[in-house]
């Protein structure tokens, strides 16, 4: 795939993908507070982080790369 394409892509999954992630991420954690009762703060952070980090893994290879010049 040419820089090009990347870089559209790239565009449509912060505009589109990232904010339909939000909201799964968040319904999750309002879902784990209606299943188990509020968690510690802590672990409430840890889930953040950690879902934070799991929309990049399979994204990371699309990413690379966009801020250069072609």
């Amino acid at each position: 795939m040419d820089v090009k394409n990347r870089k559209r892509l790239s565009v449509l999954i912060l505009v589109f993908g990232l904010p339909a992630y939000v909201v799964v991420a968040v319904s999750l954690v309002n879902w784990m507070d209606a299943r188990w009762g509020r968690q510690p703060i802590w672990i409430e952070l840890l889930i953040y982080v950690g879902l934070g980090l799991v929309w990049i893994l399979p994204l990371k290879r699309i990413f690379t790369g966009i801020g250069r010049s072609e």
